[in-house]
């Protein structure tokens, strides 16, 4: 039988033409064994011949069969994390040629919310990775009509954001994987369709200030409420954080709305103000009015639904770590679905949601066979690597199993871990459906802020020492992420040895005493230092995105911590194994130490960030070819040493 024909590598699909599109998902599906094996051998035949490739498959790698290389890719090339590849990523920053990992040319470099040495790391991007994500993109208008009609009726109050960017030394910018698509030419020159036809125009998405971007971008929703059919943003923090925007704004949007005009002291970018003054150019009392009296009282439960009477759902990632946020959103959504279109990264994008209208915690996504070359680790639940677990291929894994995602890029990453954890729910045809779980090592997440354990632990090491003047030791200390409000923040319970302060005197309304001032002051700094110790991300998140609020320190009384572990191994933790947990999130745990609370403290500093400067050590191997071949035979070598089974 002669073998299926199989879609090209990036199909073309027109989503206006619903059936074409989800027979084209079908075919993908239903053949993604052997498409998985085509993507292997297109990215060896195009990429064998890099510095990096050569350096485990040989000199003549270039030369060889694809269907030969790929027994070889498997045996030779290991496994890595991003330290194993960022001396490459770096070198390029500064200068060196792309070869050294694609023999396309690197156009950008993506962040990563993801940090290395407190820095976001740098994934490499081409120009045909954004028609491969153009692509995806053009698949879910498809599937959602499938589910919900009249799409093509109104518009869509999407809130999307840009955030900043830098020059590497080599020219290449880098910056986030959503700006660097906003900013293209495939978002910014997209064909006029119903379905990409936002309330925010162009300019007031691409406005650099957050600030002006968001009044900017709702003052244009309320404006055209009537046309409304969805809403959302890309995470559901962003969502709830445009929610509290408009709680504090709305009596100014209103009186825009009704005197026709934008005001020009909030936003002060001359290229949206001009663009939104078109939308609101006509002074509309009887719109700002209704839109008064739908936020006037004094609660807002169910807001979005009565703002935008038409709205069908809203469109967020509810996944991972921002389900915390999932009854937030149906407190102000009023019983809307919530919708988890697809699942992506800086490294590439991966799949869809052929279910959206799941509730959200039995949303699956399908990985798109086309879109990378995928591996999987197998896993315990909790992230740890079984031993002498294999890496397996995207059609072999099995349902019910936890795995690490493993990817092969078109852009220069091979056998690269993401980091992701990931659980099969089930198959569609072929191709599996995978649940996201969480992220490797993270313990603490608000917005795209992601904090390991180990990262924790330096805060908190360099913080205690602050204590110093009260004469106490930190004793235990563990954390959650508080989204009850908006913003989030981090809440760390700290118990102190010694107690430095009687249970009343650090809240008590009537003339704080001298010796609870002293302790409010080391306890802010202390709140400060932890701060100034996490990564760039939450720094950022803090002091420019302001999506992350100040971080609390709560001192609980003694004891406090023996009464969560007996409350852990009352729900069938070992006595004798029972290690202090560094996050916490059951409701029952922060209970138990909330109730045990003697003070509350917050920091007082928002703390420094500026934008990241790729390391230019790097590029003193960058230039000589011999130098650069022998860098690759070098970390070749090391790397398969390190090499996983």
């Amino acid at each position: 039988m002669p073998p299926p024909s199989l879609p090209p590598t990036i199909p073309a699909c027109d989503p206006h033409d619903g059936p074409a599109s989800l027979q084209l998902i079908e075919d993908l599906t239903t053949h993604a064994g052997a498409i998985q094996r085509r993507v292997l051998g297109e990215i060896l035949a195009m990429n064998a011949g890099t510095d990096y490739m050569r350096g485990f498959l040989g000199a003549d790698a270039d030369g060889r069969h694809a269907g030969e290389l790929a027994p070889a890719f498997k045996e030779r090339v290991p496994v890595v994390e991003y330290e194993d590849v960022k001396p490459y990523i770096e070198r390029i920053a500064n200068g060196a040629p792309s070869s050294l990992i694609s023999s396309k040319t690197i156009t950008e470099l993506l962040t990563s919310s993801g940090t290395s040495g407190g820095q976001p790391k740098l994934m490499p991007s081409t120009e045909e990775e954004l028609d491969r994500k153009t692509f995806l993109y053009n698949l879910l208008v498809p599937v959602m009509n499938k589910y919900v009609s009249g799409l093509d009726e109104g518009r869509c109050m999407y809130l999307l954001f840009v955030k900043p960017e830098i020059a590497t030394p080599s020219g290449l910018v880098a910056r986030p994987v959503l700006t660097s698509y906003y900013k293209s030419r495939h978002f910014r020159e997209r064909p006029d369709s119903p379905y990409t036809r936002y309330t925010s125009p162009n300019e007031a998405i691409l406005c650099p200030d957050s600030a002006q971007s968001m009044y900017a971008q709702l003052l244009c929703g309320l404006a055209r409420r009537g046309e409304v059919l969805r809403v959302g943003a890309v995470f559901a923090s962003a969502f709830l954080r445009a929610v509290k925007f408009l709680e504090g704004h709305w009596r100014a949007l209103c009186g825009d709305i009704r005197a026709g005009r934008v005001d020009a002291a909030r936003v002060t970018d001359p290229a949206c103000r001009e663009a939104v003054s078109r939308i609101v150019a006509r002074p509309d009392p009887a719109l700002a009015d209704a839109i008064a009296a739908e936020c006037a009282p004094a609660s807002w439960r169910g807001i979005v639904r009565r703002l935008w009477p038409r709205t069908k759902y809203i469109d967020v990632i509810v996944t991972g770590s921002m389900a915390q946020y999932i009854p937030l959103l149906e407190f102000y959504g009023g019983g809307l679905p919530l919708v988890s279109t697809m699942y992506a990264s800086s490294e590439c994008y991966f799949g869809i949601n052929l279910r959206p209208l799941d509730r959200p915690e039995n949303v699956a996504y399908t990985l798109l066979p086309n879109m990378c070359y995928y591996e999987f680790i197998k896993v315990e639940k909790d992230g740890e690597t079984v031993r002498d677990g294999k890496v397996v291929d995207l059609v072999d894994v099995e349902i019910g199993g936890y795995y690490e995602l493993v990817v092969t890029t078109f852009t220069g990453l091979y056998r690269y871990r993401v980091g992701d954890i990931l659980q099969v729910s089930g198959f569609h045809n072929a191709a599996p459906q995978f649940r996201f779980v969480h992220r490797r090592n993270v313990v603490l997440s608000v917005d795209t802020d992601k904090t390991s354990e180990d990262d924790l632990l330096r805060a908190v090491t360099a913080a205690k020492r602050l204590l110093a003047p009260l004469g106490a030791i930190l004793s235990e200390y563990t954390a959650y992420a508080d989204t009850a409000s908006i913003p989030g923040h981090y809440v760390l319970f700290w118990e102190l040895t010694p107690p430095p302060l009687p249970a009343t005197a650090a809240t008590s309304d009537d003339g704080a005493t001298a010796e609870a001032e002293a302790v409010a002051r080391v306890m802010a700094a202390c709140c400060a230092e932890v701060e100034a110790g996490l990564d760039a991300v939450y720094r950022r998140c803090r002091s420019r995105d302001r999506s992350v609020g100040p971080l609390e320190i709560r001192v609980v009384s003694p004891g406090a911590f023996d009464a969560l572990m007996d409350l852990c191994v009352s729900h069938g933790s070992s006595m004798n194994q029972y290690k202090t947990p560094r996050c916490i999130k059951h409701p029952d745990a922060i209970a138990v130490l909330e109730a045990r609370v003697v003070g509350r403290f917050f920091s007082d500093t928002v703390p420094h960030w500026e934008p990241f400067q790729v390391d230019d050590a790097a590029a003193a191997t960058a230039t000589a070819t011999d130098e650069a071949d022998g860098a690759g035979a070098t970390a070749a070598a090391s790397l398969n040493e390190g090499a996983p089974a």
